[in-house]
């Protein structure tokens, strides 16, 4: 079952993914095992497809890199979930196929506890209950049916929303 990893306000894209540890720096087959190197160091070795990510403000902050969201879609991070975003970091989670919800769950979740996503519906199921996010819109969901944007239009040679032609 997913867990819930939590972290606190402004985590930027050096705590996700420490620059050094760039793919062309350490290897495009390890980069990802660095991820919050020096905040959560047993993160990566530990970490679980579908796990939940729980931040607080302005997650992904600083600069737009894209090799730190690829690394958290290499360690299969089921989705992050905080009260806001960094624009181009949020976009690059969705470009990649990490569903990203706003909602502010920190004082409502610990480190550990198990839960469930049902992303399409917004439903997380916690152990107090269950809790509605905002649901994506239905070009987003359709993308991330598909496993990413990039995913949906190679396969469809449309970008989702547009309408075919």
């Amino acid at each position: 079952m997913p867990r819930v990893w939590k972290f606190g306000d402004s985590v930027n894209t050096d705590d996700i993914l420490p620059g050094k540890f760039a793919p062309f720096m350490a290897g495009e087959d390890v980069f990802q095992t660095f991820a919050f190197h020096y905040i959560r160091p047993e993160f990566a070795a530990q970490v679980r497809p579908g796990d939940v990510l729980i931040g607080g403000r302005n997650w992904g902050l600083g600069s737009s890199r894209e090799y730190a969201p690829q690394a958290l879609k290499k360690l299969q991070v089921g989705a992050i979930v905080a009260p806001s975003f960094a624009r181009i970091h949020y976009r690059n989670l969705l470009n990649l196929g990490i569903p990203a919800f706003e909602y502010d769950l920190s004082a409502r979740l610990q480190d550990g506890d198990e839960v469930t996503l049902d992303v399409a519906s917004g439903v997380l199921t916690t152990p107090t209950g269950p809790v509605q996010l905002p649901p994506p819109p239905e070009f987003l969901r359709e993308a991330l049916a598909e496993g990413s944007i990039l995913a949906f239009f190679k396969k469809f040679g449309r970008f989702p929303g547009e309408r075919p032609d």
